[in-house]
C-alpha cells in the first residue's frame, strides 16, 4: 500500500489505541481534524492527495465540545469524496444513522426488531400531545445526542407539560425530539454488541450500579465486575466512582443475528447496538445503533483479545 490511510476524527483522546497501532505496524496515514477541514466541492481530490481508503471518526456528540458544525459539515463532505470514488470506511449512509435517532428507530421498525414506543417531534411544546397512547414514564431524548446528552426522564404528564415550556428541552442541535417510553433494564445492566464489516465481534454487559444517567460509552467503563480497575486514555476520573463495570458477555444467536442485520442494513463498517431486558415487561428492546466504536477500556483484560488489531486488520484489507 502506497498511498496513506486517511484518519477523519474530532476527540482528541478516543482514537490514541487506533493511532498507536497503526504506528506498530508502521502503516502509512494521515490524521484529519475533522473539527477544523474544507474542501473545493468543484474538485476531486488531487492524486497526490488521495488516501488509499477515508476512515470516518466523525461523532455526533462533538458538539459537546464546541464542534457542532462539524456534524453536519461531515455529511456534505462523505457526500463530496464518495461522488469522486474515494472508498470510506462507514461512509455517508453509516454516519447518516449515526447522526438520527429517529432514523434509527425506523430502520429497527423495518426490520421487524423490537425497540421502545416513541413519537418524534420538532419543538418542545409538542411534547404532550404525543404522549398520547404512551405509556409513563418516558424519556426525551435529542435527534442527534451523543454519549446519554440531553436525556431526561419525566414519571407523570404533568412534569412533562411544564418541561415542554422550556424551548431549551431535549438541546438537539437539529431541533428534533424523541419522546419514548423509558424501560428500566433488568438486573440494572445493558447489553452492546459490536460489529466488524457486518460481523459479530464481541459482546459486553455494563452493569449500572448506583447509576442513573444514560452515558455509557464503554471506553468509560472503567472497572470490571470483579473489581478490577481498567485504564484507559478515554476514562473520565469519575467513572469508577460512579459504580458502572463491564464483563464479556456474548448474547444469543438470534441477537447475533439481528445486529448483524442492522449493520449491514445501515452500512455500518465497525458499529455498536445496545440492547436491554426490561424491568417493566420482561421483553427486549434495542435502543441505539452506533456508527462509532469506542471499544472498550482495556479489552485484554475484559474480552480477551485486542479488538483495535482487527480493526486495523480490516482497514488494510480494505485499503488493498
Amino acid at each position: 500500500m502506497t498511498r496513506p490511510i486517511a484518519v477523519y476524527y474530532e476527540h482528541p483522546q478516543w482514537f490514541r489505541p487506533l493511532f498507536h497501532e497503526l504506528d506498530r505496524r508502521e502503516t502509512p496515514y494521515v490524521r484529519i481534524d475533522a473539527g477544523q477541514h474544507g474542501f473545493d466541492p468543484a474538485s476531486p481530490p488531487r492524486n497526490g492527495s488521495r488516501p488509499a481508503l477515508f476512515f470516518n471518526r466523525m461523532s455526533p456528540s462533538a458538539w459537546k465540545r464546541g464542534r457542532g458544525a462539524a456534524i453536519f459539515y461531515t455529511h456534505d463532505y462523505l457526500a463530496h469524496i464518495e461522488r469522486e470514488g474515494v472508498s470510506v470506511f462507514n461512509g455517508s449512509d453509516a454516519y447518516r444513522f449515526e447522526t438520527s435517532k429517529a432514523l434509527q428507530l425506523a430502520l429497527l421498525s423495518r426490520l421487524g426488531l423490537p425497540a421502545p414506543r416513541t413519537r418524534v417531534v420538532n419543538h418542545p411544546s409538542m411534547l404532550p400531545a404525543a404522549s398520547e397512547g404512551l405509556a409513563f414514564p418516558l424519556i426525551v431524548k435529542p435527534n442527534i445526542g451523543g454519549s446519554g446528552a440531553g436525556i431526561t426522564r419525566f414519571d407523570h404528564f404533568r412534569e412533562l407539560v411544564v418541561a415542554s415550556e422550556d424551548p431549551r428541552l431535549g438541546g438537539s442541535i437539529d431541533g428534533t425530539l424523541l419522546l419514548q417510553e423509558y424501560h428500566a433494564p433488568r438486573n440494572r445492566s445493558i447489553v452492546r454488541v459490536e460489529t466488524l464489516e457486518y460481523r459479530y465481534l464481541y459482546g459486553i454487559r455494563v452493569h449500572l450500579g448506583d447509576e442513573d444517567g444514560f452515558d455509557l460509552c464503554p471506553a468509560d467503563v472503567c472497572k470490571t465486575t470483579d473489581g478490577r480497575e481498567l485504564t484507559s486514555a478515554a476514562c473520565p476520573v469519575d467513572a469508577v466512582k460512579r459504580g458502572l463495570s463491564v464483563e464479556a458477555y456474548e448474547p444469543p444467536a438470534d441477537v447475533i443475528a439481528a445486529v448483524e442485520r442492522i449493520a449491514a442494513e445501515a452500512r455500518i463498517d465497525v458499529g455498536g447496538v445496545e440492547y436491554l431486558e426490561s424491568e417493566r415487561d420482561g421483553n427486549l428492546y434495542f435502543y441505539d445503533i452506533n456508527a462509532l466504536s469506542n471499544f472498550v477500556a482495556q479489552p485484554e483484560a475484559v474480552i480477551g483479545f485486542d479488538p483495535t488489531a482487527r480493526l486495523v486488520d480490516a482497514l488494510l484489507r480494505r485499503a488493498s
